[in-house]
């Protein structure tokens, strides 16, 4: 019995390392330019070198119905895992919605995946605070699971062809002029 207990401790532990890596084995080679490349790097952000093809996955949307994440290709997208509870999500959230409004005419799409919370408590937030890009709704975690999120908040930046090729893990200000050049920069490129 005890030993079958450091199995179970070892096997959740590494459980989601191990489904990252293998969700994410499909590697692909394509290039962002290298003036979005410098930019990113400049906002403290590391373009990926292998860029990962974005798992897909379906979910209900806040005030609308299931939406796939594959019906946001063709616009670069940041993909944010977060709650209402969480301080440094909160603190984020005017930012990235300043970047949306900025950018969402140019191609630019924030879906915001909330976790494990109920409809009311997420729509009442988000209603209070004016937020208008699309949230999803994981109300068992299992697309976070997917993504490997064991923290939150945690955002991917996709390509517009759904390749992963950042991962900023933690709040950050993505309004910031340096984020905002890096997003121009992106969203000019093809």
């Amino acid at each position: 019995m005890p030993q079958e207990r450091i199995n179970m401790k070892k096997f959740l532990l590494f459980f989601p390392a191990v489904l990252y890596f293998f969700i994410f084995t499909q590697q692909v080679h394509t290039q962002v330019s290298p003036e979005a490349a410098q930019a990113f790097g400049s906002a403290g952000i590391r373009i990926l070198e292998q860029r990962q093809a974005a798992r897909n996955f379906t979910l209900p949307v806040l005030g609308g119905e299931n939406t796939s994440l594959s019906s946001f290709r063709g616009k670069v997208v940041i993909l944010n895992f977060w709650a209402t509870w969480c301080p440094p999500c909160r603190e984020e959230m005017p930012s990235m919605e300043s970047l949306y409004r900025r950018f969402k005419d140019e191609g630019l799409e924030i879906v915001a995946v909330d976790m494990m919370e109920d409809t009311e408590t997420v729509s009442r937030f988000i209603s209070n605070n004016g937020y208008t890009f699309p949230v999803m709704l994981d109300r068992l975690n299992r697309t976070g699971a997917v993504y490997g999120v064991s923290s939150i908040p945690v955002s991917f930046i996709l390509d517009r062809e759904g390749r992963i090729i950042a991962r900023v893990i933690g709040g950050i200000s993505w309004n910031s002029p340096r984020m905002i050049a890096a997003f121009d920069a992106l969203l000019k490129s093809r």
